[in-house]
């Protein structure tokens, strides 16, 4: 999938090493579900992404700007593990962060969940703090739907709907 600056493709095995860089960042992962993962970690959940296209025809993908190709991130859809439904997430490298990068491959992921993948309903879950994140899905017309606690941390839960 091609956004103005960016080639979004289906996470693959070959993009192992810059996933096990992103997610050992604590910049970005220690506010993420799970927090920051080890390499064992990575490859496991690289395998279970590359599963999930297979079996539901959406995931995750390898954001990378479209000029030069390098690796900026990862973008897309998956099932939240608290039975939420198809949730948005997006995580970026931090020289890649503050570009408009995010917004950019986060819309685009959830306009393909809608109009190709068909499916009606999408979350996204946000740390209260994680004011960059927010604007993200605020920006790409996610609505907040409820707040909670998730460890002790005040979390904003937002949804969007096909076709409104």
């Amino acid at each position: 999938m091609r956004t103005g600056r960016l080639w979004l493709r289906p996470v693959a095995y070959a993009d192992l090493p810059a996933l096990r860089a992103l997610k050992a960042d604590p910049r970005v992962y220690a506010v993420m579900l799970g927090g920051v993962r080890n390499a064992c970690e990575v490859a496991e959940e690289l395998a279970a992404d590359i599963a999930f296209w297979g079996r539901y025809g959406v995931g995750m993908w390898s954001v990378r700007e479209a000029d030069s190709g390098r690796f900026v991130g990862t973008a897309g859809l998956h099932l939240r593990p608290d039975g939420l439904g198809m949730a948005l997430r997006f995580a970026l490298l931090p020289q890649a962060q503050g570009r408009g990068y995010a917004a950019e491959a986060a819309g685009a992921a959830l306009r393909f969940a809608h109009e190709r993948a068909a499916i009606a309903r999408v979350v996204a879950i946000a740390r209260q703090d994680n004011i960059a994140s927010r604007q993200v899905l605020g920006g790409i017309g996610m609505r907040e739907t409820h707040r909670f606690e998730r460890a002790g941390v005040p979390m904003i839960a937002y949804a969007s709907l096909a076709g409104s």
